[in-house]
């Protein structure tokens, strides 16, 4: 256990923090108070999305294709070969 009181903590909060980060019961007393040091672990990362679109048409997939805007909306059409 590291003990400090305030003005010394106020001189070495990284080695105090350092300290509590490693798992080391940190003190700092103030006029005969004890307060105590403690780290919280970050909450667990997310998970990856899983796609919410499944693309079937390997040709689609591959970007082999392009659309065209028409009066009835988007129409898919294969991409000319450059």
């Amino acid at each position: 256990m590291k003990r400090y009181t305030v003005s010394l903590v106020r001189e070495r909060l990284s080695e105090a923090l350092d300290e509590a980060e490693k798992g080391v019961p940190v003190i700092i007393e103030r006029k005969g108070v004890r307060y105590r040091l403690a780290v919280d672990k970050p909450a667990s990362a997310r998970k990856a999305r899983q796609p919410q679109v499944e693309i079937l048409d390997p040709a689609v997939a591959d970007g082999q294709w392009t659309w065209n805007w028409t009066p009835g909306g988007l129409k898919f059409r294969a991409k000319r070969r450059t």
